[in-house]
């Protein structure tokens, strides 16, 4: 089983309900060491230590709440639930306005106490994810421009970027819609060292008849409405990057020209007899294989071999999820930038939905998910529902119909563990599993005040 954190403290100074809390939890397979002394506990906590700490009110020496504050100077984000007799319910409200996490009265049900005790260490685990998560990207960005990604498929990527970004050699971008041909194109300018601008073409979204002008630009009289001289894209980008994005939407009259472009590296404008010499690097992005359609005679066979020098293959999300979550984390950061407002980050049951989701549009679905989550709505849409599933493989949909089911008991009862167990009609241990597995914590569907 995967616990949702490394280490309970528990602090009592009656022998009796150290044992048993140690019973309890050792049942509930959560690993815990208990203590006498507060300061005992407090001496093995440090800031981002991996566990939660359950401590008593009521203590000779140190009181419950002296070692709240004294764990909260610490690591104010490390989880710390109070355990009170019956008249410290008062004082247990006000600790929570202080910082701790929750309390729990004596005496407790064990079932009771083993939720708690989860809900904090799901809580701890999601502190320190975000935490490490914010200092992966940390990392990331300065290095790879916006390039994020700790799968072996994004570190091999970047490699290459870092092997051939100083070289004159043009490249050919491969991926899927939405899986940052641009961004890798960026990046690639970004650590060329040139002087140049970056220039981005969609050659898909330019009409046929003007896309010639907009590369090579025209002279005054070339054609009419040609009131006076334009520089065009590629002569704008001397001595930079010109990217062309859906190179395969490129006319087969211009590919010539482009050809002609990469083989003197000069180029004429129309309506001019004198050649431009022109500097530039480009970098060519399709979502399809260009070879084939060299083969059909949809694209200059010429032009791919000499686009083709280096071919870089971005891999869509669905076969990279564990960067899901460092690349939802920045997304998110750059929605609550814009939008002036903060979020937290992914929650245990948005995870699983994001991980069993594909990901059709990619990265780009992704920021756009995060941008939602922000402005307050739906962070997956109706094409990631009912309907999607059904591409999944049949154990992935038995696994999200079981998941389902669980939360909606638990809805139904308030999130009480008895009355969920007794209507699914399954054994209390097994019913714990299931929720290690799916990452569902009961207390999330409780109703409470915000301070009761």
């Amino acid at each position: 089983m995967t616990h949702p954190c490394e280490h309970v403290l528990f602090v009592d100074d009656d022998a009796d309900v150290r044992e048993a809390a140690q019973q309890t939890l050792e049942l509930g397979d959560i690993p815990v060491e208990c203590f006498e002394r507060p300061e005992l506990a407090r001496d093995r906590i440090a800031k981002g230590w991996p566990g939660i700490l359950v401590t008593d009110i009521r203590m000779p020496k140190m009181t419950g709440m002296e070692l709240l504050e004294q764990t909260i100077a610490i690591d104010p984000d490390l989880p710390v639930i109070l355990v009170t007799g019956h008249g410290d319910v008062a004082t247990a409200v006000k600790a929570m306005r202080s910082g701790a996490f929750d309390f729990i009265e004596k005496p407790f049900a064990p079932d009771y106490f083993i939720d708690i005790v989860r809900r904090a260490c799901a809580h701890r685990r999601l502190i320190s994810e975000n935490r490490a998560l914010k200092a992966e990207l940390a990392r990331h960005l300065p290095a790879s421009n916006g390039l994020i990604g700790r799968t072996p498929a994004m570190e091999k990527l970047r490699g290459l970027i870092g092997n051939i970004a100083t070289t004159n050699a043009h490249v050919l971008i491969n991926g899927e819609t939405g899986a940052g041909k641009e961004v890798v194109a960026r990046t690639l300018h970004d650590m060329s060292g040139r002087n140049g601008p970056f220039v981005a073409i969609n050659c898909g979204a330019v009409p046929e008849n003007l896309i010639e002008s907009e590369l090579f630009g025209h002279e005054a009289g070339a054609f009419t409405g040609a009131d006076r001289k334009r520089i065009g894209k590629f002569e704008f980008a001397n001595k930079g990057t010109v990217f062309l994005d859906e190179i395969e939407s490129m006319p087969l009259s211009l590919q010539v020209k482009l050809l002609r472009v990469l083989q003197e590296r000069a180029l004429e404008r129309l309506g001019s007899n004198t050649t431009q010499p022109i500097d530039l690097r480009v970098v060519a992005a399709t979502k399809v294989d260009l070879r084939d359609a060299a083969s059909r005679g949809e694209f200059r066979e010429d032009l791919y071999y000499r686009l083709n020098v280096v071919q870089l293959h971005i891999p869509p999300l669905r076969d990279r999820k564990d960067d899901i979550p460092l690349l939802f984390a920045h997304f998110l950061k750059q929605a609550e930038d814009r939008f002036g407002r903060s979020f937290d980050p992914l929650d245990p049951q948005e995870l699983a939905r994001f991980s069993s989701y594909d990901w059709p549009g990619n990265v780009r679905e992704l920021r756009n998910a995060a941008e939602r989550r922000v402005l307050g709505l739906d962070t997956l849409t109706h094409e990631a529902g009912n309907d999607a599933d059904l591409t999944l493989p049949l154990p992935r949909q038995v696994e999200a119909f079981e998941k389902n089911l669980i939360c909606e008991a638990l809805r139904k009862h308030g999130g009480n563990v008895t009355a969920t167990v007794s209507t699914l009609g399954v054994p209390r241990k097994t019913f714990y599993d299931k929720l290690a597995k799916y990452e569902i914590s009961p207390a999330d569907f409780r109703n409470r005040p915000e301070n009761d």
